[in-house]
């Protein structure tokens, strides 16, 4: 994986440790607080908010708001006097006191072995970013809540199915999410990437179904346990679901899927003749080891890495992945990753700094089952092999899924005599089809677009054209 941040870290380990959100208990006191972090050349603005309830009982919340991470609670709040201590389970502390009014917190802000001095000032309200393409209700079409099956699973998938006006029967799309568990909008850093979609396809005679991830939101299941072809599984589950719908076609169903969605669609195709065709966004045509690797080099050049230590990380990297693919126990890889380690030079292990720690999380990483499916996993032999259209998209400025990475891979992929495939790279765009200065997904929060409004009208385009 990239190198993650301080704060990308805080972030990810708050959303594993806390809760979101409070009681509907009153408030008899409420002060909302930010400051600006400059950190790693970034600046990222912090909102601490303290609430005393009516039995004088303090809660307290988080929200890294350039990072999207929302109200997120601490998990030990103690405010007597002027003196202030909040800590949660993630590491995070903030220590400190309110200044004689109460209009200022100075704090120190902790993160493991970091220390920031902080200065929190009242705002009557924490700043938000703009979502204009969200839909507004009422829609000019018809919502249903619905469930459908995974039998072979046994999993229970819950979502949201839009269907146009009228009698139909409609073209229909399956939409797939991205990696990690995601709910049915795709909701990232407060864009909401499917509802977005969803809403432009259905306003255009589409019918959209799309669902929470299994394990996550509504869906039953194990989302930790699971692999790209079991969600590709997922996806079949709701086309036999469409299928059932009388306004669907159900010569004219397809799957829309995006950045690893983009990984499961071919897979499902493969699967089963009941897929009419496939979108992938940002879906590689190369191996996601050969992405990861390419992001990990370009992560660490960004952070002033050296081009010898760039290339022993790749070396070591690598080396782990090729033994994930093997056919052996994960006990078995293990012990061969950690041999592998123990063979570098002492100059190579003097460059990387790795403790034990480290080598175990880096080879046990790729040792999950998800990784191990995943490496083994060819995107373009997967796809060259489908008799339907295919319709592949690249943003010009992704960093996640590289055209430069992907491009060439993608066509030898689609060059299989199918007339309808097609391959487009987006000039402009990122890894979430936002028009972007530099890619970064630094950048994807504060970018208002959601999805650019040419990548909405391609894929509408192509999918009726058919």
């Amino acid at each position: 994986m990239k190198p993650i941040s301080l704060f990308l870290m805080f972030f990810a380990l708050c959303y594993l440790y806390s809760g979101y959100g409070y009681s509907q208990t009153g408030y008899s006191e409420k002060g909302v607080f930010l400051d600006t972090l400059k950190v790693g050349g970034k600046e990222l603005r912090l909102g601490i908010t303290i609430q005393k309830d009516e039995e004088g009982k303090y809660n307290a919340s988080f929200n890294s708001i350039d990072q999207g991470s929302g109200e997120i609670n601490f998990d030990e709040v103690k405010v007597e006097d002027s003196k202030i201590y909040l800590s949660s389970k993630a590491g995070i502390v903030v220590e400190g006191e309110y200044n004689e009014d109460k209009t200022k917190i100075i704090t120190d802000f902790k993160q493991g072995p970091y220390t920031f001095p902080l200065e929190f000032e009242r705002v009557e309200y924490l700043p938000v970013y703009k979502r204009p393409q969200e839909p507004v209700k009422p829609y000019p079409y018809v919502e249903k809540e619905v469930t459908y099956k995974n039998e072979k699973a046994d999993v229970q998938l819950a979502g949201t199915l839009t269907l146009p006006q009228g009698r139909g029967p409609f073209p229909a799309v399956v939409l797939l999410t991205g990696s990690g568990p995601q709910n049915r909008n795709e909701e990232i850093v407060g864009h909401k990437p499917f509802l977005v979609l969803a809403d432009y396809l259905t306003r255009n005679g589409i019918a959209v179904l799309r669902a929470d991830d299994r394990g996550f939101g509504k869906s039953t299941g194990d989302f930790k346990s699971s692999t790209t072809g079991d969600f590709a599984d997922d996806g079949l589950a709701g086309i036999e679901f469409l299928k059932s719908i009388s306004e669907i076609d159900t010569a004219r169903i397809g799957l829309i899927g995006h950045s690893e969605g983009g990984m499961m669609a071919p897979i499902a195709a493969s699967r089963s003749t009941d897929v009419a065709f496939i979108v992938l966004l940002a879906g590689p045509g190369s191996n996601i080891g050969d992405n990861v690797n390419y992001q990990r080099a370009e992560s660490s050049r960004k952070m002033g890495a050296s081009d010898e230590f760039i290339e022993i990380q790749r070396k070591v990297h690598e080396a782990f992945n090729e033994i994930a693919i093997k056919d052996i126990s994960t006990e078995q890889a293990m012990q061969e990753a950690k041999t592998f380690y123990a063979g570098l030079s002492e100059a190579e292990k003097n460059k990387l700094q790795w403790n034990d720690d480290r080598i175990n999380g880096s080879a046990g990483m790729v040792l999950e089952a998800w990784w191990r499916y995943a490496l083994r996993y060819n995107p373009e032999e997967t796809i060259n092999a489908l008799d339907i259209p295919v319709l592949a998209i690249l943003g010009e400025k992704d960093q996640q899924v590289p055209a430069a990475l992907n491009q060439k891979e993608l066509e030898t992929a689609l060059d299989n005599g199918h007339e309808q495939n097609q391959l487009v790279v987006m000039p402009g765009l990122n890894h979430l089809f936002q028009t972007a200065e530099t890619g970064d997904i630094s950048e994807y929060i504060k970018i208002e677009e959601t999805i650019s409004p040419k990548v909405l009208e391609l894929v509408k385009d192509y999918i009726l054209k058919l």
